[in-house]
């Protein structure tokens, strides 16, 4: 009878410990392997400008994963937008900038996006990111009228 018991004392003990081990496995967050871009933010609003306004700005991101991170490409969804990528890579936990140039000579309401190609995934087959930018860009002022032509003359005597 003692040993049946302790059997069962064993038994329940050697279980323990491998459902213990065995939900402490499940717990552990999956670790990430291969680059990851993780940006600031993917949008910027350029709000209210005037016509022929700075066009740059600057998308900032770091490399969060464990190996080099290569911007393959970058596009603009319309000639009026343009892209600057690093060309070299980015290591873990490095950071870089993307910059978007808007030609703010074209008034009106914009939301155009930019189009990242990166090195992450299975085997750096590569992923899209999209950036967006938006705004509006006023009316260009419209300029002063020249010389009225009935004013006076300074060269004339008379002033006519």
């Amino acid at each position: 009878m003692k040993k049946i018991f302790s059997f069962f004392v064993l038994l329940t003990f050697f279980g323990g410990i491998a459902i213990a081990q065995t939900d402490t496995q499940s717990e552990t967050p999956d670790q990430t392997t291969g680059p990851e871009m993780t940006f600031e933010t993917t949008e910027i609003d350029y709000g209210e400008i005037d016509h022929g306004s700075d066009p740059l700005r600057v998308f900032n991101f770091t490399n969060t994963g464990n190996e080099p991170l290569q911007i393959k490409h970058a596009k603009g969804s319309c000639g009026c937008t343009v892209p600057k990528w690093p060309k070299e890579p980015i290591f873990p936990g490095e950071s870089g900038t993307i910059e978007v140039r808007y030609d703010t000579k074209r008034p009106g309401k914009f939301t155009k996006r930019v189009t990242i190609t990166t090195n992450e995934g299975e085997g750096g087959e590569g992923t899209k990111k999209i950036l967006t930018i938006k705004g509006l860009v006023h009316k260009k002022a419209e300029e002063p009228a020249g010389i009225p032509e009935s004013s006076p003359s300074i060269l004339s005597p008379n002033g006519q």
